[in-house]
């Protein structure tokens, strides 16, 4: 038997204002970033809703995710029962390529529709609850050092203790500079460090061995994507795990990086991987392979933190735990209609129907650029 089927696919693209400067080894975040927003509505009332997270130097455009969502995609959404996620989103995958955020804005809205109707978590939707917290580790990637002085002492107060510098956007003297103030200020801090594709193989050679003896979680995509050899040999050379994070995007690039040696470990987000349930499987698959698995997320908002949280929720692994800070800590505003949840250090797994907070839709109608 059928359930209440899709009647309403509504599509917002916003601009968020940030608190501060973020340096990456691509590009650099520093008044504000957009995210596009979809709202899936039921025959029976229930609303679901999901976000698509693109940045340009990384994978897309909120432009190109508007489009997919808003032209593209519909088809696969008006008319459609929200349990079908499979063929809805193998229909999806038939009528656009590509767009692994848009997809992950679809089925994350579906997930938190269906969610809505049956009254589970999306987790519950998943799979078994494999954990109630998730650690949460924070981005250091100010230029100027002194703002992320002030950052982590508020961050060391809160009682989060893991962060991940961003490197390779200056020169290497700043990173160890930077590591080396919090070992002797923090030393309860556990540290990764992230280029962002920031190095060319030649400097990655020269550089992230001398990273080995500073006790680091992970070195995480050291050089450009596609530059596997590079990252083969770096994974044997260097005895501190590296992290694949733009190279691995799917289960055909991890067959193939756990084929060649790219890394030990790779960062699963789900606009990576085109939503929730593709992430789950693709973090179920790596650990098959050995490999070990962390929640990474791109500039976004608390609907997507959801997401990616119920993901983790219902995974075995993700023992380094995520890094899904930007609603509560960059941010100049939200779209939670209450905080995004966080307490001691870690996230918070919610337990009730859908996403498990609800959205502030009135947020988003008036914001919205289209």
């Amino acid at each position: 038997m059928s359930g209440p089927r899709i009647i309403r696919a509504e599509v917002f693209r916003l601009a968020h204002g940030v608190r501060a400067v973020r340096a990456h080894g691509i590009g650099e975040i520093s008044d504000a970033f957009e995210t596009v927003f979809l709202r899936l509505e039921a025959e029976d009332g229930s609303v679901g809703w999901g976000e698509a997270a693109p940045w340009a130097p990384f994978a897309g455009t909120a432009e190109a995710s508007l489009a997919a969502l808003d032209r593209y995609l519909r088809p696969a959404m008006i008319g459609a029962d929200p349990a079908e996620i499979d063929a809805i989103m193998t229909h999806g995958d038939h009528l656009l390529a590509g767009h692994p955020d848009a997809k992950a804005a679809l089925e994350t809205a579906l997930l938190d529709l269906l969610g809505q109707i049956r009254g589970k978590p999306i987790w519950a939707l998943l799979g078994q609850k494999q954990r109630a917290a998730v650690p949460l580790s924070i981005s250091i990637a100010d230029p100027v050092w002194e703002r992320d002085l002030d950052l982590i002492a508020r961050v060391h107060a809160a009682g989060l203790r893991i962060l991940k510098f961003k490197a390779g956007f200056a020169a290497p003297e700043f990173d160890h500079m930077r590591i080396d103030a919090v070992r002797a200020r923090w030393p309860d801090m556990r540290l990764r460090v992230d280029y962002n594709q920031g190095l060319t193989p030649d400097a990655a050679i020269d550089q992230v061995p001398a990273l080995d003896d500073l006790g680091l979680d992970f070195i995480e995509q050291p050089v450009r994507a596609l530059e596997w050899g590079a990252m083969s040999a770096l994974t044997a050379r260097v005895r501190t795990p590296i992290l694949a994070d733009e190279s691995v995007f799917n289960a055909h690039d991890l067959r193939l990086g756990h084929r060649d040696q790219i890394a030990d470990a790779v960062s699963i987000k789900i606009f990576k991987s085109g939503g929730p349930r593709r992430a789950h499987r693709l973090a179920a698959k790596a650990q098959a392979l050995g490999w070990r698995v962390y929640g990474g997320d791109m500039f976004e908002t608390g609907i997507a933190h959801l997401a990616g949280l119920h993901m983790i929720a219902a995974s075995e692994g993700f023992e380094w735990g995520c890094e899904f800070y930007h609603a509560n800590w960059h941010l100049d505003h939200d779209v939670l209609a209450a905080p995004f949840p966080e307490q001691d250090g870690s996230v918070i797994v919610p337990n009730r129907p859908g996403l498990g907070v609800p959205v502030d839709e009135d947020r988003i109608r008036r914001s919205a650029m289209d």
